[in-house]
């Protein structure tokens, strides 16, 4: 609550100063972008740690049938018609993630071979992901356009933006600004589109481990209360890469 309160300030001193309503000092600017600064490292690091919490607090609660996370990914993908997809053990903790080019799930060290509710989660997750991608879901194939374009953009903005600013004198420098926040601005939409496939993999997730019986039903609610979290470190991510591009067009809007 407290970060869509911080988040819904931001937007309304914008549309109040940013269209010109209202006037602004020296001071309104820098108290404007330290707090921008504050909020765009401060939403990712409360996730993390809330996730990181959720998921150690639900580690310690094993499941009742007594199967590990890849034992469970593989019934759900065999369930599926997936037959042909993988399960590797990788490195890592919460490195977990579905590889639609070699149509492998990768299970890290916290999940792979655990036999938590947490663990289960997350496995059945990245199955949800493979299943996204074998039914052809929407947003998922979207997403998997924009990755190429995505890379790129994520990797360069900042340094268009650089030499942008160091050119500031001459029109091109003006034409690099704006192209690096467009490219950045890439970057949120991509991000936009991540959520309902996050939210989509969760939830075919959840209804897998209870309809197929997989967690009993008083098991259920702590593998969704994992997903949730983690889930809501990508709503996070989002709303930190909003505000940078606030700050972004904050700053364009002065020069």
């Amino acid at each position: 609550m407290y970060i869509m309160n911080m988040f819904m300030a931001l937007s309304r001193y914008y549309h109040y100063y940013g269209t010109g309503y209202g006037t602004r000092s020296t001071s309104d600017h820098i108290g404007i972008y330290i707090l921008l600064y504050v909020a765009i490292l401060v939403i990712p690091l409360i996730a993390q740690i809330n996730v990181s919490f959720t998921f150690k607090k639900y580690s310690k609660i094993a499941n009742s049938r007594g199967l590990t996370a890849d034992q469970v990914a593989r019934m759900i993908l065999d369930a599926n018609g997936l037959q042909y997809v993988e399960i590797q053990h990788i490195k890592g903790k919460l490195s977990d993630h579905f590889d639609p080019k070699a149509n492998v799930v990768r299970l890290s060290d916290s999940v792979f071979g655990q036999r938590s509710v947490a663990a289960i989660g997350v496995a059945a997750h990245e199955c949800g992901h493979a299943c996204q991608h074998a039914e052809s879901y929407g947003p998922i194939l979207l997403r998997s356009k924009l990755v190429p374009v995505t890379n790129i953009c994520s990797h360069l903005w900042y340094i268009v933006l650089l030499i942008g600013v160091a050119l500031s004198s001459l029109t091109i420098g003006t034409g690099l600004i704006y192209l690096s926040i467009a490219m950045f601005a890439a970057v949120v939409i991509f991000q936009t589109v991540t959520l309902p496939v996050e939210f989509d993999a969760s939830n075919r997730a959840l209804k897998t481990l209870a309809n197929d019986g997989i967690l009993e039903p008083s098991e259920v609610p702590h593998a969704g209360k994992v997903l949730k979290a983690a889930a809501l470190t990508y709503v996070a991510g989002l709303l930190s890469s909003i505000l940078q591009l606030l700050r972004l067009l904050l700053s364009v809007r002065r020069r």
